[in-house]
């Protein structure tokens, strides 16, 4: 599977890493690292022909125009190893990529991940991961809550993350609006 995401502005990147690495300092939370990049994932995907997506990918991204999206508060999804993210607001422009890219992609896709569908997306920002518990949630939660989320991004790329390992690692990154390649 890879991961089609957008890679957060570099003051926004900045302060997703900061707040990982005090997650890490305080309690030991480093799972959000198996993707060393601050990204919103727009979808996964099992593609048979990568260079059939890359090449619809820069076409794509050739016609986008930057947009902003917004983030507020806090966001948990539940279970034995809960996620901890930032939630992202869906707006016009945001709804209109992803249901672009999902509807596209899912025609040159053997599989698609579950929880991109248009219905069941939840746009976030991951900052912990894998590594959590139940228990230490409260601490997690009281240590984040200092902190304001409500931030505007911009979004101005789509990228390509790769499992490599235990890792995501980014294999291409295409910028809206142009139509060179960024490796």
């Amino acid at each position: 599977m890879i991961a089609i995401t957008s890679l957060l502005d570099k003051f926004h990147s900045d302060r997703v890493s900061e707040l990982t690495e005090l997650l890490e300092t305080k309690f030991g939370l480093n799972g959000v690292k198996i993707t060393p990049y601050p990204h919103l994932t727009i979808l996964t995907a099992e593609i048979p022909d990568m260079e059939e997506l890359k090449q619809y990918l820069e076409l794509t991204c050739f016609e986008m125009p930057d947009f902003t999206i917004r983030t507020t508060g806090l966001g948990i999804f539940p279970g034995p190893t809960p996620v901890v993210y930032i939630p992202v607001l869906r707006t016009s422009p945001l709804n209109q990529l992803h249901a672009k890219l999902h509807r596209d992609i899912s025609e040159m896709s053997s599989e698609m991940g579950v929880y991109y569908n248009p219905n069941m997306w939840l746009p976030h920002i991951t900052l912990a991961l894998g590594d959590t518990t139940p228990e230490m949630l409260g601490p997690v939660l009281s240590f984040l809550c200092n902190y304001n989320f409500n931030w505007e991004v911009t979004i101005d790329n789509i990228t390509i993350l790769q499992q490599c390992g235990d890792f995501y690692l980014k294999e291409e990154e295409f910028r809206f609006g142009r139509r060179e390649l960024i490796s």
